[in-house]
């Protein structure tokens, strides 16, 4: 790790995560690709069990409001999520083109550099700032010229929060607490308290 970075987990805090695709390449230029990301992006909150708060998926790079992760931190969930979307996107595109073409990456574009190696983490600690990193992730398409307005961008949090739409990754979903039952009483929550 770089000397002087420190990164604040545990404590319950939401953290505005940026990360870039290598040398700031739109690897996540066509719809197909922002899709997946998504898709493996919801997979991974359900797996490590946090919240997102808000999310964009640029061109070049994403931006995340995220809760702190159940199973690990960030920096795992991070590491899992650009590693699952290379394996997975690597796959598919193979199984589209001869491996020999070097259509999808051009010359020289390895597994791994498909991510840039670090990501930024800022710790949100009020309303204040939440509000702010939302409004900037979700104008960031308007902004760059992708789109007129933030609900015209299909691959940002932006929907649910105007108009409660339903996306590919869950917002807000905060998970009932579950209790673990052992032994009997397991047997009884299955039954439905029915004992044979």
């Amino acid at each position: 790790m770089p000397t002087g970075l420190k990164r604040y987990y545990g404590e319950g805090y939401l953290h505005f995560i940026t990360f870039s695709c290598y040398h700031r390449r739109a690897l996540l230029g066509g719809p197909a690709r922002r899709n997946l990301f998504l898709k493996i992006l919801e997979q991974v909150r359900r797996s490590y069990r946090f919240v997102v708060v808000g999310y964009v998926v640029m061109p070049e790079h994403v931006h995340l409001l995220v809760g702190e992760p159940e199973r690990g931190n960030p920096s795992v969930v991070m590491q899992v999520l650009k590693q699952r979307f290379v394996r997975r996107l690597l796959r598919s595109d193979r199984r589209r083109g001869h491996p020999s073409q070097g259509w999808l990456w051009g010359p020289g574009l390895q597994a791994g550099e498909v991510w840039q190696r670090r990501f930024y983490d800022f710790v949100v600690w009020g309303k204040r700032k939440r509000i702010e990193k939302l409004r900037y992730m979700h104008r960031n398409p308007v902004k760059r010229g992708l789109v007129l307005e933030p609900e015209q961008w299909a691959w940002s949090s932006f929907r649910h929060y105007k108009t409660g739409e339903a996306g590919p990754v869950l917002v807000n979903e905060q998970r009932p607490a579950e209790l673990k039952l052992r032994g009997r009483a397991a047997e009884l929550a299955k039954s439905g308290g029915v004992v044979e």
